[in-house]
């Protein structure tokens, strides 16, 4: 929404939520998520065409174009559950939408749902719409969390899907321009309502496809001696295959590729192909398991136990340059360590503690064992081994030396996302490996 305020001018947008506290967040000098170039772009449309506010009421009657953006977190109970979204909140949303629109509007899924979700959307409309019109649109979003910016800036393509009526053409086409002010119409792709709401569920699993089988490939590398790296480079030559996504590291995290893909198992199994299910289901599972074979590298190399021994864990985001930890691979690598009794000691540059001990012990509970430092050195301070977990540019500078110096030897490190120059780190003395390497 930022970025259509500041591209389009002579559009007015709303971002409303009922969340009071979130809303003062937004309308602060510090927003409440990280993201780089976000900051800059809120502080030059806020107050003139961007506005946060909690009056979603008066904000729906209002619009003529309505962003649902709610979450649709996996559910954990009942059918469905640990595979299927919950769509909870996009049902809530639609009803408030039905109760306080004042005309006809276009409604536009922004949440990440299964596909047909939109049905969902219009019954609710059509059931409670006094006679109004109602148009549903799906237009998912394809950013990434830390380079969502530049992705907003000049994405490959924007997705835009909808019915193949007269109203929902002409709803299209309203979307289209709003986008058309920054982004070439080639880029603006137009498909029907199901193939748009597909095409997320798909493009993140095979996202996460590709990283589930570098990480595959980087157990065998280092069973045989082959550096997955080079191997990854070499196949990514393959103009076939190409280079993205082909980076060996501890597994992927976010709040989307593992959602995504159980929400894309659970519709194979609801329509009647368990083995189209069996298959994506293995892309989460490879994942889970390279977690906690990183955590089990470590313990074998520490001579089969960590017990009382004080591991530095440096990162806990589940990717560079951003503050969210959801599904992040710190998470699980911490809770293995603390399950063989090693004294965990964070370090993230933008994660605050309270969140940390959240994620890994959960809400209201307290271990000893796992500690927050507000440095890389000082959470090395005393350590038998440091595990790289996110790949902060920081990290990629730090005095090794120092590091070394200050903790306990024989010292480790375990670069789990092969940022890190291993032949100098073993210069040093440090004990040294990669994934894959």
């Amino acid at each position: 929404m930022a970025m259509i305020a500041l591209k389009a001018p002579d559009i007015e947008v709303r971002v409303v939520d009922m969340n009071a506290v979130r809303i003062a967040a937004w309308n602060s000098a510090t927003l409440p998520i990280y993201e780089p170039g976000l900051d800059e772009i809120v502080r030059q449309t806020r107050g003139k065409n961007l506005h946060f506010s909690t009056d979603v009421h008066g904000a729906i009657a209002a619009a003529d174009i309505i962003f649902v953006a709610v979450n649709t977190p996996t559910k954990t109970y009942g059918v469905g559950a640990g595979r299927a979204a919950d769509l909870r909140f996009i049902e809530s949303v639609a009803r408030t939408i039905a109760a306080h629109a004042n005309g006809p509007k276009i409604i536009v899924e922004k949440s990440t749902i299964p596909v047909r979700t939109a049905e969902t959307i219009k019954d609710i409309l059509a059931a409670n719409s006094r006679g109004y019109a109602f148009e549903v649109l799906s237009n998912p979003e394809f950013l990434a969390e830390g380079t969502a910016m530049a992705d907003l800036q000049a994405p490959d393509r924007v997705l835009i899907g909808g019915e193949r009526t007269p109203g929902g053409q002409a709803a299209l086409q309203k979307l289209v321009d709003v986008y058309a002010h920054w982004v070439p119409r080639d880029r603006i792709i137009t498909t029907n309502l199901w193939s748009s709401e597909l095409s997320k569920l798909v493009a993140n699993a095979f996202l996460a496809q590709r990283i589930s089988s570098i990480n595959s490939v980087s157990a065998l590398c280092e069973v045989t001696g082959a550096d997955v790296d080079e191997v990854a480079n070499a196949i990514g030559r393959d103009s076939r295959i190409g280079p993205k996504f082909l980076k060996a590291s501890v597994g992927f995290g976010g709040s989307c590729f593992q959602k995504d893909i159980l929400n894309l198992v659970y519709l194979c199994e609801h329509y009647g192909l368990p083995e189209v299910a069996a298959y994506w289901e293995s892309v989460v599972k490879m994942n889970d398991w390279q977690k906690h074979r990183f955590a089990g590298r470590i313990v074998r190399s520490l001579f089969n136990t960590v017990a009382d021994k004080k591991i530095a864990v440096l990162g806990f985001a589940f990717k560079k340059d951003t503050n969210d930890t959801r599904e992040s691979a710190a998470i699980a690598v911490c809770r293995d360590l603390l399950a063989e009794q090693a004294r965990v000691v964070v370090y993230d540059p933008k994660v605050p503690a309270a969140e940390i001990r959240e994620d890994v012990l959960g809400k209201g509970r307290e271990e000893p064992r796992l500690t927050v430092a507000t440095s890389a050195y000082e959470a090395a301070q005393g350590a038998h081994a440091i595990a790289v977990v996110t790949e902060w540019d920081e990290f990629k500078h730090l005095d090794y030396a120092r590091l070394f110096a200050s903790m306990q030897q024989p010292a480790s490190i375990f670069d789990g996302r092969n940022i890190l120059d291993l032949a100098k780190l073993r210069q040093i003395g440090f004990r040294a490996s990669g994934v894959g390497k």
